[in-house]
């Protein structure tokens, strides 16, 4: 992160901490006082940032991706008499998993 990021990110939660809108020209107000050289373009691309994005969300979701986990089933292939084909495959793959277990290999922690 360059410096010019750090500032707007630190100016951007102070004008937010203090409630006031965060607009470019208070982004460069902020890194101007604070004696911090920026490149022109960083404030307005942070204002325009929390334009769309609200700053208390990008805080409480820190680390998550960016966004909600989406859960994608598979569709079944085929007709629709074909339903009872799944069941089977399943607990073919739940078999294959007892298989394949640690407790066979005699690698219990506490033989």
């Amino acid at each position: 992160m360059s410096v010019g990021e750090l500032g707007c990110t630190y100016a951007a939660l102070l004008l937010f901490d203090d409630g006031i809108p965060i607009t470019a020209e208070k982004i460069a107000t902020v890194v101007k006082v604070a004696n911090i050289s920026v490149e022109s373009y960083w404030p307005s691309l942070f204002a325009k940032l929390f334009e769309k994005r609200d700053i208390e969300d990008l805080i409480l979701t820190v680390g998550t991706g960016g966004g909600p986990a989406v859960a994608v089933a598979a569709a079944p292939v085929g007709g629709g008499g074909g339903g009872g084909a799944a069941a089977p495959a399943a607990e073919e793959k739940k078999e294959e998993m007892k298989e394949d277990s640690d407790e066979d290999l005699g690698l219990s922690l506490f033989d």
